[in-house]
């Protein structure tokens, strides 16, 4: 199999049968071995049906229908888990993407034997002041943080080595951020290829300015888990020391300092009177609290198992 086409998607039937054909045409006039996996994220419209339609006359679409809706990136990691081609395209389901990319991305990927290369919408259609400028900041902030010097971390016009899907774990929000987690995995040979950005054609947008509050939450997120998410012992653990040691540290010169006093002769207050005291207090419980924040962290991922968070209802083709 050359190449899997990976489509998560939310109410989009108007759009489903003009890509399938659109795809269709570029895949065979290049004459590629091809799949196409739509993966229907619990759609409340007739998208399953046009999915069933398509993939009953053509036996390289295959179908994948949540029970509900989970969210894009569970749809991903469901498609990334059953695809079989060298090369994996991933792309939005509204015509936005143009799938006459597809053999520009294919030959990066197995003639300048890139890990991944991640689309770059360098002229966009959608509303300036709702998506534009709004991601602008968010890209910025993301290449600040990850190193990744990529224009535009949230296209949905991707392709990747096969191995880089199979080891990449997409979960909660985290499908914006796949190259920084492919990086993370040593996958170190991330490029970029601009591609054309078309206007919504059918429906409306599914997303909206929330994302933007949630992508910048989930980037905090990969920052960390990037360089403590295996041993949240060495952020946790550090800091609960750090902080037991100062408590402790204070404690001890407040009671070194009432001793003195006392043998002295000079006039004492209560130990509880001293607001030094309470620090201490607060600042060993915190420690000890970040010290246990640690090592459960630690029991967690020795212990945990590659559960999925989504329920498949059908399957089609598979």
């Amino acid at each position: 199999m050359d190449i899997s086409v990976v489509i998560p998607l939310l109410n989009e039937d108007e759009s489903l049968k003009e890509l399938h054909d659109w795809i269709a045409t570029v895949m065979q006039s290049n004459r590629y071995l091809y799949e196409i996996i739509f993966i229907d994220d619990g759609s409340t419209d007739s998208s399953w049906s046009v999915i069933s339609q398509l993939s009953a006359n053509n036996n390289s679409v295959k179908g994948i229908r949540f029970q509900k809706n989970y969210g894009k990136s569970q749809a991903l990691d469901a498609g990334f888990e059953r695809a079989t081609g060298k090369v994996v395209i991933t792309m939005d389901a509204d015509l936005q993407d143009n799938p006459e990319e597809i053999p520009d991305l294919y030959n990066l990927i197995i003639d300048k034997d890139f890990d991944l290369i991640s689309g770059w919408k360098k002229k966009r259609y959608d509303n300036v002041f709702t998506k534009n400028i709004p991601s602008k900041l968010f890209n910025a902030a993301a290449r600040k943080t990850s190193g990744l010097k990529l224009h535009d971390f949230n296209c949905g016009l991707k392709a990747y080595k096969n191995q880089v899907i199979k080891t990449v774990k997409v979960s909660g929000e985290m499908h914006r951020y796949i190259p920084v987690l492919a990086k993370n995995e040593g996958f170190t040979k991330i490029g970029e290829q601009v591609v054309q950005h078309q206007a919504r054609k059918y429906g409306e947008t599914k997303f909206g300015m929330d994302r933007f509050v949630n992508g910048f939450l989930d980037l905090i997120t990969i920052s960390f888990l990037s360089k403590f998410g295996k041993r949240p012992m060495h952020f946790f653990g550090l800091w609960g020391s750090f902080m037991f040691l100062f408590g402790t540290t204070s404690a001890f010169y407040i009671g070194a300092f009432k001793l003195y006093k006392m043998y002295s002769g000079a006039k004492t207050i209560l130990v509880t009177d001293n607001p030094w005291f309470f620090i201490a207090l607060t600042s060993m419980i915190l420690g000890t609290l970040l010290f246990l924040a640690g090592f459960i962290g630690e029991l967690i991922i020795k212990t945990k198992s590659d559960e999925k968070h989504y329920t498949i209802k059908e399957k089609l083709n598979f």
